[in-house]
């Protein structure tokens, strides 16, 4: 019964959508204009310093994001 409602409603909102007119478009005037483009590229006579941090452990920030557990992380028996 449900599969025969969905086909009636798929038909009939197809039918709908071919009935409409679609010669009533409007045309757009376009208007174009040209671009100019300045790219300016300046260096940076300073250099940044950057810290980097020391871990006791190697990749410890990942080793612990990546070892996760879930309550369903068990394996099921069939």
């Amino acid at each position: 019964m449900k599969a025969v409602l969905t086909i009636i409603t798929v038909v009939f909102f197809g039918t709908l959508a071919m009935a409409q007119d679609i010669s009533k478009e409007v045309k757009v005037d376009v208007i174009t204009e040209g671009v100019e483009l300045n790219v300016e590229i300046q260096e940076q006579t300073e250099k940044e310093t950057e810290v980097a941090r020391l871990y006791m452990f190697k990749n410890s920030r990942i080793k612990k994001a990546l070892s996760f557990r879930t309550k369903r992380n068990k394996a099921k028996l069939a």
